[in-house]
């Protein structure tokens, strides 16, 4: 029992220091994860952090250390509109944060192929000539080969924060992934999709940008399981790929058509609006039900002029802004708010179309 009068308050290094009977530098490599510390010193500081019930105070430390972040945003320069407004609203979560320490830099590279990404990574898990990180963060957006996945491992090594962008990369090391529920959001597709066609059925042409990318194959995956299970006359056809190129998709889809025959659906699994010129009417001269994804500005007008029906999308400013504050986070070494970083799946109809605001002003209420 303490006595009347004896100080009671938080812990501190002071107190982890003599717990652990290690100087306050070596305490302070150790918080900050900063090389050098043998491992049975780490353990012997974690022990004493743990056992004093120690909490940091990440503010004021990175306030007293005029803390700054680095962060780099890795997209493929993809021609295409959604691609275009991802950049936009990263770089509108760029300016929001440029006043707070941080510094962002968006950096393309050829959105096919993967040598070039992780020639990128690698170059970002590679220390200055003074041994310090050339970065803090990264988000990616990118396929999930074995090539990223070994350039994300490097920059884990290093002690970089990674966020995956819009598209998971559940099988490397990434820190946390920012976007919907992929295979929830393919799921929302199937059930608009089978209730728009109805009960007589009929076929559904589904084009992808690239199947390599993980959204896409988590969105039919979501698809292919409601038809199956809830409408079973409706049959998704095999899978058709884009590849960021409007032409090459409604090629594909022409070609399809010619070759089966007019589909009663078409799911666009991104944003490939332009292939719709390429469809015949059918034979009633009705045009197919259309479900596709992101409320990019050919999404909105084909929405307004009735070439689609529905869009699935996200608030693509909440996705940047919340990309930023889960690096920082990951940077500092606390816990996220899993609430505030949550992105909400949207299904937009012609009836609840919202007034266009710009990519960095959109909608996040969290």
């Amino acid at each position: 029992m303490r006595q009347r009068g004896a100080k009671v308050g938080r812990p501190t290094v002071n107190d982890i220091a003599r717990t652990a009977k290690v100087s306050l530098a070596t305490v302070d490599r150790v918080l900050n994860a900063r090389p050098g510390v043998r491992r049975e010193t780490i353990e012997r500081v974690t022990q004493a952090v743990e056992a004093l019930g120690y909490v940091r105070d990440v503010a004021a430390a990175n306030l007293a250390r005029q803390r700054s972040y680095r962060f780099v945003v890795a997209l493929p320069d993809a021609g295409d509109e959604f691609a275009r407004a991802l950049r936009a609203a990263m770089a509108g979560a760029a300016r929001m944060v440029g006043t707070d320490r941080v510094s962002v830099e968006v950096v393309g590279f050829p959105a096919e192929d993967p040598h070039a990404l992780a020639e990128l990574l690698n170059g970002l898990a590679a220390r200055d000539r003074t041994g310090r990180r050339r970065v803090d963060g990264v988000a990616v957006t990118a396929a999930e080969t074995p090539h990223v996945r070994d350039a994300i491992r490097r920059l884990k090594r290093e002690g970089v924060a990674v966020a995956a962008l819009v598209s998971d990369l559940p099988n490397t090391e990434r820190d946390h992934f920012v976007g919907v529920d992929n295979v929830a959001a393919g799921r929302t597709a199937g059930v608009l999709m089978g209730r728009f066609v109805g009960p007589q059925g009929g076929a559904v042409a589904v084009l992808a940008r690239s199947m390599l990318l993980r959204e896409s194959i988590e969105r039919r995956l979501g698809l292919d399981a409601v038809l199956a299970r809830d409408f079973p006359a409706v049959v998704a056809r095999p899978s058709l790929e884009g590849r960021g190129d409007q032409a090459a998709a409604a090629r594909a889809l022409a070609a399809q058509t010619a070759r089966l025959g007019p589909a009663l659906g078409v799911y666009l699994l991104g944003a490939d609006v332009g292939a719709l010129d390429a469809l015949p009417p059918a034979p009633d001269g009705a045009r197919p039900v259309v479900i596709a994804h992101e409320l990019t500005p050919g999404a909105r007008a084909a929405l307004g002029d009735g070439r689609i029906d529905a869009v699935i999308t996200q608030d693509l400013g909440h996705v940047a802004r919340s990309a930023l504050r889960v690096l920082r986070a990951r940077s500092d070494g606390v816990a996220i708010d899993p609430a505030q970083e949550r992105i909400r799946i949207e299904i937009v109809i012609r009836e609840n179309l919202p007034a266009q605001t710009g990519p960095d002003r959109e909608g996040e209420t969290t």
